[in-house]
């Protein structure tokens, strides 16, 4: 049987092939990895998940995107219903399925904080990258505002930033009203028929050892990183 703490990882590097392999699935940045380097990791009994922003444009600018931007990492926000940023996300789903990943991490769902009149497009593409791009497996990053729909296309959802989260001086735990508040969450989720993970961020060994417990205590199979998801 896998650890609780070892059903996923994350990984926002290169190589580090071997580290990988210790994980029954792992998150990475498609441009970091061939096709061979894949393949490895399959045979190895690894399920490499391919990147997705479904909400946020890093790229130049382009008609689908809005004048805001994501002010911790600089990516455009965009109408997520644009023909043209649909058939890009699409296109960049195919594009993954055809070099060797075998699933999908969809991020940046959160719309609902944002731009709520999204919600219903960010469904609808959700729907058109499992119909067109066929991946085995497609992990949501959150997502909330999307239940209980988007259990019908996902295979399973991260809650990410559950117990601890980087800061501007560091790491820390949220306080006891957000933990109370994800708790809440965390119990409303186990009613899907999903796979549930956490991602948490820690540079400490007891800060560490608080995410896992607490992930644990909630059903969540949990990766513990730094902000940029250098350590695998």
């Amino acid at each position: 049987m896998i650890p609780h703490d070892e059903a996923i990882g994350f990984y926002y590097g290169a190589g580090r092939l071997d580290a990988l392999r210790r994980y029954p699935r792992v998150v990475l940045q498609s441009e970091f990895y061939s096709t061979a380097e894949l393949t490895v990791l399959r045979d190895g009994g690894t399920e490499p998940m391919g990147y997705l922003s479904l909400s946020e444009d890093q790229g130049p600018p382009a008609a689908w995107q809005r004048e805001e931007r994501n002010p911790d990492w600089g990516g455009a926000f965009v109408h997520v219903g644009h023909p043209g940023w649909v058939e890009h996300i699409v296109g960049q789903a195919k594009a993954e399925m055809t070099a060797g990943f075998t699933g999908l991490f969809l991020d940046t769902l959160n719309v609902e904080l944002t731009y709520p009149e999204d919600l219903p497009h960010l469904l609808a593409l959700i729907a058109a990258i499992r119909e067109e791009a066929k991946p085995s497996y497609m992990l949501a990053n959150r997502g909330f505002g999307l239940l209980p729909r988007m259990t019908e296309f996902v295979d399973g959802i991260l809650f990410e930033s559950f117990s601890a989260r980087w800061t501007d001086n560091g790491y820390d735990a949220w306080p006891p009203d957000v933990l109370e508040y994800n708790a809440q969450i965390a119990e409303q989720l186990l009613q899907y028929d999903v796979d549930l993970y956490a991602l948490d961020y820690a540079d400490t060994e007891g800060l560490t050892e608080f995410a896992h417990r607490r992930a644990g205590q909630f059903g969540l199979s949990c990766f513990v990183s730094d902000r940029a998801l250098s350590r695998i």
